[in-house]
């Protein structure tokens, strides 16, 4: 990583710190972790569940939708586990930068914040789960090997950022949803109020560092842009695991996940989920439009 190329990121992160340090609280004593989850009822809100709006989910069971709920969720969960622990090294890796010096502070409590995150996690997953789902294959960023450290920067910030706000889709969701145990709304809930401001701090060192690429080079600008429309498109994508699919009883999984992701209500339902990070984009002019 070479942050000499890179100008200092200077932000105003003032209220971000002081809400980190007012809303501090204890992961390890705050839960209140049930023996089990009641028989019965969904892990996941069936609505964001892959195959919601699709004939696949008419097909089966109530036994094989209820199943769904909870290996989509142990997947969401150890998405999430895998997300965090691959932007965890991208972070400490520039905690104590001179370019990032301005920052420090803040990535304190962003380290902090999610290490228990992937803690409380990965505690639901092997309580209630028994296992985590492995890492999928990342996305390389092969394809733009050739841009300069700069750009290259401003892509991996974009990444936890994408992965960031997609979360928080279903961690807002989930969080006030009834139908779920009190124990899956909580953990979605915890998540979703820390995570408003990790995206808020995202965005603004997003804003940062594109706008140096935009100055230094702008031809940068569109090749950046078409990444990160393939890199959404990635992490949707990871929502629909075949190892899910078969865990819950569901016959040919490839097949399945296949026709799932083409679906026109899939395809409607990932527009909503990406549609607050795609303003963003678009907004700051590395939306879709700007793919050359």
């Amino acid at each position: 990583m070479a942050v000499r190329e890179i100008e200092p990121v200077v932000l105003e992160l003032d209220r971000l710190e002081q809400l980190a340090e007012t809303g501090y609280y204890n992961p390890y004593s705050m839960f209140d972790w049930p023996d089990a989850i009641e028989p019965g009822m969904p892990w996941m809100s069936e609505s964001l569940t892959t195959l919601a709006g699709t004939p696949a989910w008419d097909e089966l069971t109530r036994e094989q939708q209820i199943a769904l709920t909870k290996y989509e969720s142990i997947n969401f969960f150890s998405l999430n586990i895998h997300g965090i622990r691959e932007l965890l090294g991208e972070v400490v890796n520039r905690i104590h930068a001179k370019t990032y010096a301005d920052v420090s502070e803040f990535l304190h409590h962003f380290i902090g914040e999610e290490n228990e995150h992937m803690w409380f996690f990965a505690q639901f997953c092997l309580r209630y789960g028994g296992k985590l789902y492995p890492a999928q294959p990342t996305l390389k960023a092969d394809s733009v090997d050739h841009l300069s450290p700069l750009a290259r920067e401003l892509i991996v910030f974009a990444r936890i950022l994408i992965f960031e706000e997609i979360v928080d889709y279903y961690n807002a969701h989930m969080a006030t949803d009834k139908s779920l145990p009190h124990i899956v709304r909580e953990i979605n809930r915890v998540h979703h109020v820390d995570e408003s401001r990790h995206v808020a701090f995202g965005r603004m060192i997003f804003t940062n560092l594109l706008g140096q690429v935009a100055r230094r080079d702008a031809d940068e600008v569109p090749v950046v842009a078409e990444y990160l429309e393939n890199y959404l498109q990635y992490s949707i994508g990871t929502l629909y695991n075949p190892a899910a699919y078969r865990d819950a009883g569901i016959p040919d999984a490839l097949g399945v996940r296949r026709r799932a992701l083409e679906h026109p209500s899939r395809v409607e339902a990932h527009d909503a989920v990406l549609k607050r990070t795609r303003r963003f984009l678009t907004k700051s002019g590395v939306g879709r439009e700007a793919v050359k």
